[in-house]
């Protein structure tokens, strides 16, 4: 069985594209040969790159894209994301699994590992409503300026979205949360992607296998399989990443931005890169003595895609492998990656303080410190319920508004229009911190898998090149 299992992960060894390895010779290659390779990082940075910068030429001299050449262009990006969604729960299911079962085997380290996991995800996600509440409080509140009747005023097609998530109440955001926990049908619930029900069924079955049942082999073929199509998509990587940012910035109107949404993207950005930029790094220099700057431009790949594709959900195939290739051992790669696709939501986190006030203040309405508690409870809460997918924040910002007494009027459709273009950069947060977690948990697990661990970092420049084999 040991030598079944070191062949299924076989493919996801850290290789890397700035060295051959060939009977027992090392050859180093110059970074830029990178740029050749299918799916590397230098491919999926330069396509990310020119998406943009083609994406704002349009905008910024073009008065309107036709939605026809939108949609059309968005195709391609559309396909891959789809691609990359189809493989997620075979991959949630067995990661945890062999995970799990590796786990069992070191029980100390195992348990260790959980519980560090658990208590990093929610202290992280804590973190970050906390500085992004004080600094909306103390900062934009006072930037955001009440505006006119008819710009309160809902349509009707708005007034019907709303009723509809109005009905989502704090009881029944709780009731929800601890239902998708527990599926009542297994086959529901990997057709509707319901991935917090597969990740516990995954977690049981996997405490429960025994090592020397054959099905444990079939875990680890399909795992195999997966990973070749995996592989796969990652070559194709950059045309994905491209068609799926260019069509999204088409639908950016810099003309219409006013001060108030400008407020409210710089609200959320500025949160999310204090966190990036400070938070994190400095627990993360705290916890695994290294450079955090260094493993966050290393990991490139992932959050990129994140960016992209604005699902933590579809990016994590990515994030698996990028941490991987990172040096960080399979066992916790494939325990927290996955877990913390579905609970580490920090830009989301830092999100919903920001649009909360946003929709206070443009109303007139000051939020009161008991307000700010409430709204830093409830995100909490909400952050951990959101599902993986694109968007998935708008409805809980409804709940969480009205939760503190802010009325839900015309300028919800403001957000509405805008949540697209913040959602990619809260969906990259998101990874970015699964990404820096992992190395973490690894140092303070102590977990090594044998004869799995990489830390010559040279060696693993990219992790997306097509070299790997199953």
């Amino acid at each position: 069985m040991a030598d079944e299992e070191k062949k299924a992960t076989v493919g996801l060894q850290p290789q890397g594209p700035a060295s051959t390895v060939e009977d027992g010779d090392t050859e180093k290659r110059p970074w830029w040969h990178s740029v050749k390779e299918a799916g590397s990082a230098a491919q999926i940075i330069i396509a990310a790159i020119i998406a943009i910068a083609i994406g704002m030429a349009v905008v910024s001299t073009v008065e309107e894209v036709p939605q026809a050449a939108i949609d059309i262009l968005g195709i391609p990006g559309n396909l891959w994301l789809r691609s990359l969604q189809a493989v997620v729960l075979p991959l949630i299911c067995t990661a945890i699994i062999i995970a799990i079962q590796r786990l069992k085997e070191m029980s100390a380290k195992g348990a260790k590992l959980a519980k560090w996991t658990i208590w990093w995800y929610i202290g992280t996600t804590l973190l970050a409503i906390v500085h992004s509440t004080i600094l909306t409080g103390l900062v934009w509140s006072k930037q955001f300026q009440p505006v006119s009747e008819d710009s309160l005023a809902v349509s009707e097609e708005d007034q019907e979205t709303i009723e509809e998530r109005r009905e989502y109440t704090i009881s029944q955001t709780v009731v929800n949360l601890f239902e998708s926990f527990i599926t009542d049908n297994i086959v529901s619930s990997f057709a509707d992607s319901s991935l917090l029900a597969v990740l516990v069924m995954a977690t049981v079955v996997g405490f429960l296998l025994k090592r020397e049942w054959s099905i444990l082999k079939a875990v680890h073929e399909i795992e195999a399989m997966t990973t070749v199509v995996i592989t796969f998509l990652i070559k194709c990587a950059p045309i994905g990443v491209f068609f799926l940012i260019l069509p999204n910035l088409f639908q950016l109107n810099l003309a219409t931005m006013g001060a108030n949404l400008g407020f409210l993207i710089a609200g959320a950005l500025v949160g999310m890169l204090i966190h990036l930029g400070v938070v994190l790094p400095a627990l993360y220099f705290i916890f695994a003595r290294e450079n955090p700057y260094a493993m966050w431009i290393k990991c490139s790949p992932a959050w990129i895609t994140a960016w992209g594709s604005a699902s933590s959900a579809a990016t994590l195939p990515v994030t698996i492998r990028t941490v991987r290739a990172r040096g960080v051992c399979e066992t916790v790669a494939r325990f927290t990656c996955p877990l913390g696709c579905l609970i580490n939501m920090d830009g989301t986190a830092i999100y919903f303080p920001v649009v909360v006030v946003f929709l206070a203040e443009t109303q007139g309405m000051s939020l009161n410190p008991a307000q700010y508690v409430i709204v830093c409870l409830l995100s909490t809460l909400a952050s951990i319920g959101t599902t993986p997918i694109p968007s998935s924040s708008l409805v809980l910002t409804v709940m969480i508004a009205q939760s503190v007494n802010v009325p839900v009027t015309g300028m919800y459709a403001v957000v509405v229009a805008i949540d697209w273009f913040l959602d990619r950069f809260r969906t990259a947060t998101n990874v970015s911190g699964d990404l820096l977690a992992a190395r973490v948990l690894e140092k303070q697990s102590g977990i090594k898998d044998d004869d799995d661990y990489v830390p010559d970092d040279t060696l693993v420049e990219e992790v997306t090149r097509g070299e790997n084999r199953v």
